[in-house]
Order: C-alpha cells, then structure tokens, then sequence
C-alpha cells in the first residue's frame, strides 16, 4: 500500500479540510494517508468535527499558525522532517500556502518520492503589500519548480497560476474541482427551512439574505452591509440579513451597519426582528441555506468557494462578486448573478434585481443543484486524485514502502 502525507494548513471549518478529510478517508486502501495540520485560530471554528465525522485521526501541530512567525514556522518544519523521517511517505500532498511552503520545503529536503501540492486559493493579490506579495510569488516559482505536480481547483485559477503570475507552465498543472459530500443540502430542505426561519422569526413574506466566510478585509462584507442598507431602502420588500462566521472584521461591520441605520443583533440577542443578525459560525449550515432566499458572497479574492457549491446545492440563487473560479462552479446567469469586483453598484443592483423578481429567484433555484451535484461530488475527487497519484508514481517507479508508523 503507498503512503500518503497530507498537509493542510490548519483545521479550521473551510474548503482544505474537506476536501483533505474526504482524500484521507476514501482514497483507503489504496492509499494510506496521514493527515496533519495546525491548530484552528480564535477567531476561527474548528473543522476536527469533520474528521470526527469519518472516523479520522489527525495529527495536531500546534506549531504552525495563520501568522508567519519565525520561530514557530521553524518549529513546524522541523516537525514535517521528523514525521516524513518516521512514516516514510511515498508522497507529501500540501494543501494552501503555508502548508505548501513548509512542507515542500521538508519533503524536498527528505528526499520524498512525490510531492504534490493543491492551490486552493492564493496570495497574490489582496491580502498583502506588493513587497510581500512579489517575495511570496518568486518563493511559490521556486517550489512549483521542484514539486512533480500542481493541483488547481478552477480552470480559472490554473490560468492565473500558468500565465497571470507564472508559477508553473501548464503541464504541471491538473485542474482537479472540489469534492464534498453535499447530500445534506438536500435531504429534508422543507423542515430545515421551518425550523431556521421560526428559531430567526422570520415571516413567510419576509426574503433572507445570508453570507458565510470568515470575517476578514479579503471577505468585503462591508459591501453586502451596504447593499442590504440600499435595498432596505428601494424595493418595500422586508428584507432580514444573516452573517453567519466569525473574525478580525467583525466590529468594522457592526459599525457600518450602525451608520447605515441598520439594526445588528449579535447571535444569542433578544431582539426578534434586526435587519442583521451574526450568527457566528454554525455546524449545521445546511439549516442556514434551507431556511435563506438568497446567498451572497462579496470576496476581493476567492479560489472555489465552498460556500457557494452549498448554496446552489441547497437550491438557492446567488449574487456575488466575479473573482477566483467562481464562474467556473456556477451557471453564470442561470443560478448566479455576478458584478465585477471593482463595481460595488453593479452588486447592489444584482442584489436589488434577486429580491424584486420572485420569478427569477425561483427559476435560478432550480438551475444549479444538478450541475454542482454532478461536477462536485467527492467520489469523482477521490478517482481524480487516485489516477494522479498512480500517473505520478508510475513515472518514479516506487514500489510501496512496508515500514509501520506508530
């Protein structure tokens, strides 16, 4: 049996822990995997649930965090070098930034077989100054030189990472979608939907609007407060907004919704009726997608958002900014409606145009479960990653290594 070593950058709720938990638990038997990964931040919900819910064991390194610290990104990599040392992988699989720098970084100089890396997102372009920004990209053409395969998880994302930053030539590149398990957005929608929207008092005439992510400045949810203000204020609809995550931006949003003479209800507050309620982050999001109208997302920078692959799932249509790879999970018109990045009014109007148009809300919702259904279901993942991993070691003719990691 061949081994694996996956690293994620930590366990935090988002798209890299899944996907890392359903390779870990279905590539099996074919492939032993060990998964491991920081410690979730504060301000973050952990995703250990998930792996709970597989029957996963994961290796914690409370080492490596979100930050870059010198002392605990060294600590970390020199933890990769000893577990690459005591399980004798036949491939390293990195996930996201900080997991692919350290751990490349180790599996190279171990003399690890196969190393693969997944962008599911990346760095270079809004979350940092051009100094930073130009230092990550020659450190990431560095790595790509020497890792054997890159995956993407948009063809979007594969041309910003060919030929827009020139990480790596397209032949390196393997553009493998996400895989998840998306049966819950479905199963039971019509009493998930009564009990989100009687625990939220929310009426039947009354359209619910929900964004999920992180609440951080790449997230701009300083937009989605301004277009609820403005469509408070233009359609007569009685409109109700949930935030649903946690982070760093929070009380930047709760100050703009006060300026904008909206009402803010923080999760667990009294008041019935605010036209915002955080929600803080929730397991059971696919109660949230059932009981919502409409979903947006307002992201400066995006790989595949999973949150998005949920809502159409879920049947809802989707307003959000055209960044990363979203056009290519979505019916760009049929169940999302997109505004360019650098134009807040044309989400606004977006966003005003769904909650008008009853007709339109309800033809969008059926346009998309199929086509997510089919293109992001985890056993065609499994089978995508599972024939990467053979090409791979056919290449290297590795004959699987016999030695128990205890």
């Amino acid at each position: 049996m061949k081994r694996v070593l996956r690293i994620v950058n930590r366990f935090n709720l988002g798209g890299p822990t899944f996907n890392a938990a359903y390779l870990t638990k279905f590539l099996y038997p074919d492939f032993d995997t060990l998964l491991i990964g920081g410690i979730h931040e504060d301000d973050e919900e952990s995703s250990e649930f998930i792996l709970n819910n597989l029957g996963i064991h994961a290796l914690i390194l409370p080492e490596m965090r979100r930050s870059i610290n010198g002392f605990n990104d060294l600590q970390a990599y020199r933890r990769i070098k000893k577990i690459i040392k005591e399980f004798n992988p036949d491939i390293v699989h990195t996930h996201a930034s900080k997991a692919g720098m350290l751990g490349r970084k180790a599996a190279f100089d171990m003399g690890v077989p196969v190393v693969v890396h997944t962008f599911h997102g990346h760095v270079f372009h809004s979350y940092f100054n051009s100094i930073k920004t130009k230092a990550f990209i020659k450190i990431e053409r560095y790595l790509a030189s020497k890792t054997d395969a890159i995956i993407a998880i948009s063809q979007s994302q594969k041309k910003e990472l060919s030929h827009v930053f020139e990480i790596a030539p397209e032949n390196k590149i393997k553009v493998i979608p996400l895989g998840l398990d998306l049966q819950r957005f479905i199963y039971n929608q019509p009493e998930k939907r009564y009990i989100f929207r009687k625990e939220n008092h929310l009426d039947n005439d009354e359209i619910a609007i929900a964004i999920v992510g992180r609440l951080v400045p790449i997230k701009n949810h300083q937009l989605f407060i301004k277009a609820i203000a403005r469509a408070k204020e233009q359609t007569g609809r009685k409109i109700r907004a949930f935030i649903v995550g946690d982070g760093q931006s929070r009380s930047q949003i709760e100050t703009l919704a006060h300026q904008l003479n909206l009402v803010i209800s923080p999760n667990g507050s009294t008041t019935l009726k605010p036209d915002i309620r955080f929600l803080s982050w929730v397991k059971n999001v696919d109660y949230v997608y059932a009981g919502v109208d409409i979903v947006a997302l307002t992201s400066l920078n995006e790989g595949t958002p999973v949150s998005l692959i949920e809502a159409q799932a879920a049947g809802k249509p989707i307003v959000s900014t055209n960044v990363g790879g979203i056009k290519d999970i979505s019916l760009v018109g049929e169940s999302i409606l997109l505004a360019n990045v650098n134009n807040e009014e044309e989400f606004i109007e977006n966003m005003i145009k769904l909650i008008n148009d009853d007709e339109l809300r309800n033809k969008m919702q059926s346009n998309a479960r199929d086509y997510v259904l089919k293109k992001f279901d985890y056993n065609r993942l499994v089978s995508d990653v599972s024939v990467l991993y053979n090409d791979l070691l056919k290449k290297k003719n590795i004959i699987s290594s016999a030695k128990v990691f205890a």
